[in-house]
């Protein structure tokens, strides 16, 4: 089978933590890795951000990564990116004309749009994983939400026209079947974790000497909730607070969610226990999570919860908002324990209850590496195929029949 993926502003090839690299890049690389190894042949179509880079790069085995020109070769936040898709959808129809993937599946909601003009162009069919739902972006951050305000609207039409939806939770199946979508073409299937890379044995990072460590890893903007995490670290003491992602370190006074937080940090008192670490490269991350007591994930709102799954992998106990997917991947009382979004001081209770009973923390750290195994990528990706062919065997049943 050739499947192609769409990930207009998420490329396999970032570096995670940065401006608009997160889970979704970890989703479509990692995707496409597991595909790969099943002998599917995989093309990442992604926006060319940076003049130098090739049309088209081997990634992996079996995937190629292809930097489709829509727009001026440089850096464009996701959200600013709307203007281009016309451009991005002309390419892909002319490239699938050319030479057809069996099944495209795109990802986030600008990709499904573009992929959407271009499949049809080309009688190419289209699954779809939306990542976030802009109806509830908007519900969660109001006037902040700076998503172009066509949106919504895209979502829901994407959501009706679609061959197959990939929701990662059953909380977000329901979502779509509110927007529009049928029952029929809803299927559920999680984000995954490398079991290979992201287990409990291996290296941890050095710690401050008898003190608890808790690590979180983001982006740095404000619905991640870090800014709650560090108000609420005042409150628990001897524990120190390593944040991953953001800018470079050093610079993360740079960048205006870096100055507002290292300011919270000063005012909260708790400056010399905060340390923003800047992005870190995936190689690193395993090690930085077995470093760590707890994980901490405390966004307003989360699709997912990619991180809260890795660090489960490698036996950690995760503090998460009940919110999205966290509410469904990390079980209160067995894995971790869940707080309310945007409350400092449900975190700091909570913190504070993890951290008191370390034959607790270890129990949950045991059932969460446990449970995490059932998030394997090998198996994402079947479950995902599954999808393709029931989608491909009505247009195949035609052509046999004809």
């Amino acid at each position: 089978m050739r499947i192609a993926l769409v990930s207009e502003h998420a490329s396999p090839l970032a570096l995670l933590g940065s401006d608009d690299a997160g889970g979704q890049n970890v989703h479509v690389a990692e995707l496409a890795r597991a595909l790969g190894r099943r002998g599917v042949e995989v093309v990442v179509h992604t926006r060319r951000d940076d003049p130098s880079q090739l049309r088209r790069v081997e990634f992996a085995p079996n995937v190629v990564v292809d930097h489709v020109p829509a727009g001026p070769a440089e850096p464009i936040a996701k959200d600013e990116l709307l203007p281009h898709m016309a451009a991005f959808a002309d390419d892909l129809a002319a490239t699938w004309s050319a030479d057809p993937p069996d099944v495209v599946h795109s990802h986030f909601w600008m990709s499904g749009l573009a992929t959407l003009a271009a499949s049809r162009r080309v009688a190419v069919p289209m699954l779809h994983t939306f990542h976030a739902l802009g109806i509830e972006k908007r519900r969660q951050q109001g006037g902040q939400d700076t998503s172009p305000g066509e949106r919504i609207a895209i979502e829901a039409a994407i959501a009706r026209q679609a061959d197959a939806l990939v929701a990662t939770t059953a909380v977000e199946s329901c979502a779509l079947q509110r927007m529009g979508a049928s029952p029929t073409r809803v299927a559920v299937v999680p984000c995954g974790v490398d079991l290979s890379r992201f287990h409990p044995d291996g290296p941890a990072h050095r710690r401050r000497p008898g003190w608890a460590r808790i690590v979180a890893a983001s982006r740095l903007v404000p619905r991640k909730g870090v800014g709650e995490l560090i108000t609420a670290l005042a409150r628990v003491p001897r524990t120190e607070l390593v944040i991953a992602g953001g800018p470079p370190a050093g610079l993360v006074d740079d960048a205006d969610e870096g100055i507002r937080l290292s300011q919270l940090a000063r005012r909260a008192g708790v400056a010399d226990r905060v340390t923003f670490l800047g992005a870190v490269c995936r190689e690193e991350m395993p090690a930085l999570l077995r470093s760590a007591d707890v994980v901490a994930c405390c966004p307003w709102y989360e699709p997912f919860g990619l991180v809260a799954v890795e660090a489960m992998a490698c036996g950690v106990p995760v503090l998460a908002t009940a919110v999205g997917g966290l509410a469904e991947t990390v079980v209160h009382g067995t894995t971790g324990a869940h707080v309310r979004p945007r409350d400092p001081d449900s975190i700091a209770s909570g913190l504070s209850s993890l951290l008191a009973d370390d034959a607790a923390r270890r129990r949950m750290g045991e059932a969460a590496a446990a449970r995490a195994r059932t998030y394997g990528w090998d198996d994402v990706a079947e479950r995902t195929l599954e999808v393709a062919h029931d989608v491909l065997a009505p247009r195949t049943a035609r052509r046999e029949v004809g």
